[in-house]
């Protein structure tokens, strides 16, 4: 135990008065618009991580690390955090976070001040080579930027907080994130898209979501986001998190989500998840029905789906990734 904070290797975390105290330093007022619910809890990012199972030689990418609580607990575990904040007076005050509280780690962190559903793998490295610049001039654009958002910086803590080295860390192999409940859902899809480096996740999101997301066909929780993330990976429940670990408290329970990538079915990505969309639409009617506007009739929908091996009488909820893929495959 750290006289300030909780020290987890070489990293001393954040609690609930550090976290006040950084809110304070930035005015910063949580908007429901950017879903920040911040972590104020050492032990629970210690469980984020502990249930993420990263190896040293991971790199992980993080949406919305916010103040640093996540962010800090990752670093020691880890080859490099991708940390993808949205907020730029947040952008700008994590590197410092780190550099004050994980000195002999700060090298590990590359920030991405970026909208996550707009990233691309091609910016990861672009920022990464950046940061690795910015790591031989002391007085760069971090420290500009850190200045900009009115926060005092010296050449040391610069250079501490510039980021990797001039390669850059590579792309992500793992996501592990508390993610904005607002968009949850499409920044995991839009990631697992975009950067195929990724093979496992954990993520801290809305109770409800967590539940969707891992349902299984034949469930009722069962639906297009739970078919499509299926499409990607296999996922589970890893837990559910309490209330009074963040601030503000949200208005809603939360959970973890714990995923594996896998390979997906044989087919076009984009004409499966057509065939999902379209299904789920009209989720209580028999898929002749329900696929009629897509195939162009109920004639025509009730063909491709017996072309596809698929009762026409069967419903969406009921199907696997496999089956909507069979479905696309014989529309061709």
């Amino acid at each position: 135990m750290h006289a300030f904070g909780v020290t987890v290797g070489e990293a001393r975390l954040l609690g609930p008065v550090e976290v006040r105290a950084l809110a304070a330093e930035l005015d910063l007022r949580p908007t429901k618009r950017l879903g920040q619910n911040f972590v104020h809890d050492a032990n629970t990012v210690r469980r984020i991580v502990r249930a993420a199972e990263l190896r040293p030689d991971d790199v992980v990418v993080e949406v919305g690390p916010g103040l640093g609580s996540l962010t800090l607990a990752l670093l020691p575990e880890v080859a490099a955090v991708h940390a993808v904040e949205i907020d730029p007076a947040l952008a700008a005050r994590l590197p410092l976070t780190v550099a004050e509280r994980a000195p002999a780690l700060a090298e590990r962190l590359v920030v991405h001040a970026a909208d996550a559903l707009r990233l691309r793998a091609a910016d990861l490295a672009a920022d990464g080579a950046a940061d690795g610049a910015a790591a031989r001039a002391a007085d760069g654009a971090d420290a500009l930027r850190l200045r900009a958002a009115g926060l005092a910086v010296d050449g040391a803590v610069a250079r501490a907080a510039a980021g990797a080295a001039a390669g850059g860390p590579g792309l992500p192999t793992a996501l592990v994130a508390n993610l904005p409940y607002n968009v949850a859902v499409p920044v995991v899809l839009h990631l697992l898209a975009e950067l195929p480096s990724i093979r496992r996740g954990l993520v801290m999101v809305q109770a409800e979501v967590a539940e969707r997301l891992a349902a299984s066909p034949g469930s009722r929780a069962y639906g297009v986001p739970s078919a499509k993330l299926a499409w990607y990976a296999a996922a589970r429940r890893a837990g559910p998190v309490p209330r009074a670990v963040f601030w503000p408290v949200p208005g809603v329970d939360s959970g973890l989500l714990a995923f594996d990538r896998h390979d997906p079915p044989p087919g076009d990505r984009a004409a499966v998840f057509a065939v999902v969309d379209a299904a789920f639409a009209q989720r209580r009617k028999a898929l002749r029905s329900a696929l009629a506007g897509w195939a162009g009739s109920p004639a025509a929908a009730e063909a491709v789906l017996r072309a596809a091996d698929v009762d026409p009488r069967a419903r969406a909820e009921t199907l696997t990734i496999a089956d909507f893929a069979r479905i696309a495959a014989a529309a061709r």
